[in-house]
């Protein structure tokens, strides 16, 4: 068996997926701040990573996240988790990674993610991360993909799927059905397609 590659990502109306809290120094603001995804939606986010045995990010998110998530504390235990889970960053600049069990992978990614995928079974959750979503969606290993959509139109930012790009999908996944929150976000599952 191999683990499965799941791209969760908090989505706009219009495809953005870059910097939704505002970390990241995009301009682009906290765009998901002024919704609630309810907790129904905090529920699937917790259930979410509980059930990942590792997370995958592009550099500039992985900095944003290891400069807040080791100084969060949560009831919940949200945060414990997310700073215990090993750590992939797909980066050709970061050499010292700081944030605790952490490995770069700098060259072929598609390669990396490849092997990594077939080292093991579990899930790998790729947060964010425009960079990644883009170099390995096209070559395959995604297996799934999680979208919590927010109702704003941002007209400008990093979108799910660039310019040009292709790709079937079809409706499955996590969450098997579409669920709606407290009428925030709207959070569906979609699978790797066929070509």
């Amino acid at each position: 068996m191999t683990r499965k590659m799941v791209v969760t990502e908090y989505v706009s109306i219009d495809g953005v997926i870059e910097d939704p809290v505002g970390m990241e120094n995009s301009g682009l603001g906290n765009w998901t701040g002024p919704f609630s995804r309810g907790p129904e939606g905090d529920k699937f986010k917790h259930q979410e990573l509980q059930a990942a045995d590792s997370m995958i990010f592009g550099r500039v998110t992985y900095e944003a996240f290891a400069a807040a998530w080791p100084h969060m504390k949560d009831e919940a235990g949200f945060a414990d988790r997310m700073n215990r889970l090993p750590k992939i960053v797909a980066s050709a600049t970061l050499k010292n990674p700081s944030w605790g069990d952490t490995t770069v992978w700098n060259g072929d990614i598609v390669s990396a993610a490849r092997t990594f995928r077939a080292q093991s079974d579990g899930t790998a959750l790729i947060f964010g991360s425009a960079s990644v979503v883009h170099q390995l969606a096209p070559a395959g290993p995604i297996d799934e993909y999680r979208l919590m959509i927010y109702p704003t139109i941002l007209g400008a930012g990093k979108r799910l799927y660039p310019d040009g790009a292709r790709s079937t999908l079809a409706a499955g996944g996590e969450p098997a059905v579409r669920r709606r929150h407290r009428a925030a976000a709207i959070q569906i599952g979609l699978r790797r397609g066929h070509s």
